[in-house]
């Protein structure tokens, strides 16, 4: 009635510790030093989402012929004004299907729910050499003196994490002059180049 002198906030600054309704009280003074105050609700909101900054990663497939990552490893350094409550990536298992270039994204999440989604490239690698096994064959010449093999008589069960391409023989043919032990490598090539060897007779 006779004029208002002030009036004061008790808050006026927020931080991201105080996202959600904040109670605050309003004191109003008049001319005459009488004081009254009210309550009231300053809700704040985090409505900027986070900067989501991805790297490439490379891996290599285990003797399973399996390999796995987290999102953590694609990340590069993503961050938020407030805080990163989660990262999350859209693939995170990998099997021989995936050898070579894989693009995968990945989400950032704040605590507030604000998302951000950035692309980047999962290298899968099978450096594993099959595990090539031989075994001794005989071979008998015929009435010509001549005899053959295949490289499958000599292989005793070779493998690989991610399947064998081809098994060669380094000999296949025999005559006369071969009566005998003779000595022969078993080459095998997985479904990614990768080679072993093992000799038998």
């Amino acid at each position: 009635n006779c004029g208002i002198a002030s009036i004061t906030a008790s808050q006026t600054n927020f931080d991201c510790s105080n996202v959600g309704a904040n109670s605050v009280t309003l004191t109003v003074t008049d001319n005459n030093g009488n004081v009254s105050t009210c309550s009231t609700t300053v809700t704040v909101q985090d409505t900027i989402a986070p900067t989501a900054i991805c790297q490439p990663v490379t891996v290599q497939l285990d003797a399973s012929g399996n390999a796995s990552i987290v999102a953590a490893d694609i990340d590069g350094g993503s961050s938020d004004n407030c805080s990163i409550a989660s990262l999350s990536a859209s693939q995170t298992s990998f099997d021989c299907s995936n050898v070579g270039v894989n693009a995968v994204v990945l989400t950032v999440t704040d605590a507030s729910g604000n998302t951000s989604t950035c692309s980047t490239t999962v290298t899968v690698q099978d450096t594993i050499a099959p595990n090539a096994i031989c075994q001794p064959v005989t071979a008998y010449l015929d009435a010509s003196g001549n005899t053959s093999i295949t490289a499958t008589d000599i292989d005793g069960g070779s493998n690989d994490n991610c399947g064998i391409a081809s098994i060669a023989a380094s000999t296949t043919s025999f005559d006369c002059s071969n009566v005998g032990p003779n000595n022969v490598i078993l080459t095998v090539t997985d479904n990614n180049g990768n080679v072993s060897t093992c000799s038998t007779t």
